[in-house]
């Protein structure tokens, strides 16, 4: 089998038709060039040049070589290109855990800034709930998760990339869509669609201690783990939600989302990454976070 530096010589003579001119250009002399050009040929079993002591020709079978030839040297350019890009960052890619509510603001916020900034590297996303990202980071299956806090594990980093108010859903019609200042108290026993405490566990005690520090006891009349499905109850008229802001996004009919007042409590999303992840894209991507977050 031949070598890339056989190729080189071989292309270098070809294009040069004079092995001085091509010994020169590759900074060899000519023995070494000529016994590479010899290793090639006794490789393919073929003469590549007619030689003579006034001039060098290309045989027939050294025409076809050429682009060949060409092609592979830069195949294996290319590949040695990317290699070094891969190792420094600029390409590769950075699988992405998220839960759903992430996926209506900030994961379209970062996958459009990091298409700009890091269009060589690519983004496979995985929607899963904050717990199964735990067990996925733990275990290598994801680089970054956007979870729901709390979560203690001496193996991760975290940030929190955003704090976000909640906001009061209501039906179109409620008197509640109509007042101009909504209060937790304006609550008080009527009926809401909350969400479940499994599946979506950080919004349930969120909403729980909202309203114990409040002292208000609406009425539970649904426990939902999606926020679409949620909002789809709230416009069938089952009742009212407290939703994050990011629900904005969502456009939907039937339903007014309104400013609540429920003091400093906020919807924190946390992007959390393993400490020993030794992925080069990761560190690409968590230098542009930054840019996105407003905390």
């Amino acid at each position: 089998m031949f070598e890339l530096s056989q190729l080189r010589c071989f292309v270098a003579v070809a294009e040069e038709l004079h092995f001085g001119r091509a010994a020169k250009r590759l900074n060899l002399t000519q023995p070494p060039l000529s016994r590479q050009i010899q290793l090639l040929e006794h490789a393919l079993e073929v003469r590549l040049f007619e030689r003579t002591s006034r001039s060098v020709v290309l045989t027939r079978a050294g025409a076809g070589f050429l682009p060949e030839a060409r092609r592979l040297l830069r195949l294996a350019e290319a590949a040695a290109l990317s290699a070094k890009r891969t190792a420094r960052g600029d390409a590769g890619s950075v699988t992405i855990g998220f839960t759903a509510v992430s996926g209506y603001d900030f994961l379209p916020r970062l996958i459009a800034h990091f298409r700009k900034t890091a269009p060589d590297i690519d983004l496979v996303l995985r929607e899963m709930v904050s717990a199964d990202q735990l067990e996925a980071l733990t275990a290598g299956r994801i680089d970054i998760g956007l979870i729901r806090p709390p979560f203690s594990r001496v193996e991760l980093h975290s940030r929190c990339v955003v704090r976000e108010p909640l906001l009061l859903a209501a039906p179109t019609g409620h008197w509640l869509a109509k007042v101009r200042e909504v209060t937790l108290a304006d609550l008080d026993r009527e009926p809401l669609v909350t969400y479940s405490p499994y599946e979506a566990r950080y919004f349930y005690d969120l909403l729980a201690t909202i309203f114990t520090e409040a002292g208000v006891a609406p009425q539970y009349v649904q426990h939902i783990s999606q926020i679409h499905s949620i909002l789809g109850l709230v416009k069938a008229g089952l009742g009212l939600a407290l939703v994050p802001q990011a629900a904005i996004n969502l456009r939907f009919r039937g339903v007014v989302l309104r400013p609540i007042d429920i003091g400093a409590r906020v919807a924190e999303l946390h992007m959390a990454w393993r400490r020993s992840n030794t992925n080069p894209s990761l560190d690409v991507l968590l230098e542009e976070v930054p840019a996105l977050t407003a905390t």
